[in-house]
């Protein structure tokens, strides 16, 4: 499902145009979920996590475009004694 870009530069309408299309994408979401089997509470419950883990994730790296790549990472650990499969 694509999500709608943007249609104002506005910050209040922006946030607001926002939050529509959040609201429609969770709730086709949950739809697909119930048809699924899954209950909506239950959905929710793990939504609201899952939300909470991504926040946490973007708190401490806002950007994580801007690292460097997972390659130059492993590189750098070897010969320090670390293990690779």
């Amino acid at each position: 499902m694509p999500f709608p870009s943007p249609q104002s530069h506005d910050l209040q309408r922006r946030s607001q145009e926002l939050k529509v299309a959040a609201r429609y994408a969770l709730e086709e979401v949950i739809a697909s979920a119930n048809e699924a089997g899954w209950g909506t509470g239950e959905v929710l419950g793990a939504m609201v996590e899952a939300a909470h883990s991504l926040e946490d994730a973007n708190s401490a790296d806002p950007d994580p475009a801007d690292d460097p790549p997972i390659g130059d990472a492993v590189r750098e650990q070897i010969g320090h004694g670390e293990q690779f499969d």
